[in-house]
């Protein structure tokens, strides 16, 4: 099923020398998502990401925007992928070490995670293993990297990082399969009530 428009919104919990500094508004539609990041990061400053992407109805990735700006430049990557495993730059030829990845995975936003979860199921207990194309902002290097997901929870994940870090976090997440908290890392923004808007 297609997640219907909507309108997300993160506070980063990343930095605790920033704390309460940046933001990310997510707008959703059923095949597409077009996001900006305000953040910080310690060695280049703040810095502005803004991505787009497109994936089919099986939530397979098929293209990927990304800009990001720093006091000291700009930047730019495109991406386009098969849904197979194949992935080439905006000049058309084939970036071989991402072969085997299906899903993308940027930092710093929690809103890639939803993708092996939407695209490839599982039944609570579950755990599999993933091949992703990771992309880190503001400086958009892009290396394959393997992670594991295990369903805990009807909405409850474990991730795991495979890449010799050791690093795990446990991921609530809502109707849509979209994370609601990345303890340490993110924090959803609630919607407004409607009874507070109107005081």
């Amino acid at each position: 099923m297609d997640i219907p428009h909507r309108t997300v919104c993160w506070e980063p919990l990343w930095n605790p020398k920033r704390s309460g500094l940046g933001l990310e508004q997510l707008l959703l539609s059923p095949h597409a998502a077009d996001s900006v990041i305000l953040a910080f990061d310690e060695e280049r400053g703040p810095f502005r990401l803004t991505y787009r992407l497109r994936w089919d109805a099986q939530w397979r990735l098929h293209e990927a925007q990304l800009d990001a700006a720093t006091e000291q430049d700009t930047k730019s990557l495109r991406l386009q992928a098969d849904g197979q495993g194949n992935w080439c730059g905006s000049d058309g030829q084939p970036i071989e070490e991402l072969a085997g990845c299906i899903d993308i995975d940027i930092w710093p936003t929690p809103f890639t995670n939803s993708f092996p979860l939407r695209r490839d199921p599982l039944a609570v207990g579950e755990r599999r293993e993933y091949r992703m194309a990771w992309v880190l902002a503001p400086a958009l290097t892009l290396q394959p990297v393997p992670q594991a997901y295990t369903r805990l929870a009807e909405r409850l994940y474990l991730f795991e990082n495979l890449d010799g870090s050791g690093f795990k976090a446990e991921l609530p997440v809502d109707e849509d399969s979209l994370v609601l908290d990345y303890p340490d890392f993110f924090r959803r923004v609630p919607r407004t009530s409607a009874s507070s808007r109107k005081r």
